[in-house]
């Protein structure tokens, strides 16, 4: 499978503080990564910079086999898709308004969620949790980008819950959408993932495939995520 998303000694912050630094990692069309680490150890900001939001203070990152500077609005127009850490809906506007403005198909976002078609008229603020992130996930494939962003989009949500999300994203990289995932959970995420790099204090200290950083779950937990399972 062909490259879509690389970076290489991608470093970026806020204001005078380095909050990455030599961050190498390649994401395969068809094939999900995960992106682990605890609280603060910069996945975020690595997902930002990434997706356009953030501007890299060095290094360089690559996208379809081209390197990029574009803000996130042109790597979009391109095919990234981004979904952040926050429920990224209008919760205003209805669920039907929600899927249009993101200007996909909504039949296809319809056909990822069905549960989404009874909810339709109801503004999104109204939704459950777990919908509000079925809305924005549907809304982003909807778009049929070519690698997709997901930031802890589990975050908050009963199991039941994550794993429909996590089996909607699973299935959208066996049809050849390269996702660059952050999850909480290590065995939820390793469950669903191809690969993975593990974070701590803003590097990756660790790869390798999903099955093999399986088998050192329990040192990954102890030594880099300080206690996150």
């Amino acid at each position: 499978m062909a490259t879509v998303l690389s970076a290489e000694r991608l470093c970026a912050g806020y204001g005078t503080v380095n909050v990455i630094s030599d961050i190498d990692l390649t994401v395969d069309a068809g094939e999900v990564v995960a992106l682990l680490g605890a609280n603060g150890a910069g996945k975020t900001t690595t997902l930002r910079a990434l997706a356009g939001v953030l501007a890299p203070r060095s290094g360089c990152i690559n996208f379809s086999g081209a390197r990029t500077t574009a803000p996130l609005h042109g790597r979009a127009r391109d095919g990234l898709g981004y979904v952040s850490e926050d429920r990224s809906v209008f919760m205003g506007m209805t669920t039907m308004d929600n899927l249009k403005v993101g200007r996909g198909d909504v039949d296809a976002a319809l056909d990822l969620f069905p549960e989404l078609k009874t909810r339709l008229r109801v503004r999104a603020g109204l939704l459950s949790g777990g919908e509000q992130q079925m809305l924005t996930l549907a809304r982003a494939l909807s778009r049929s980008p070519r690698v997709l962003l997901v930031d802890e989009i589990s975050l908050g949500l009963a199991p039941l819950a994550s794993a429909r999300l996590l089996r909607a994203v699973r299935a959208a990289a066996d049809g050849g959408l390269g996702v660059l995932l952050v999850e909480q959970y290590v065995r939820t995420a390793l469950e669903v993932a191809d690969r993975g790099y593990v974070m701590r204090r803003g590097r990756i200290e660790m790869s390798g495939t999903a099955a093999d950083l399986s088998e050192q779950r329990e040192r990954i937990e102890q030594s880099y995520l300080a206690g996150v399972a």
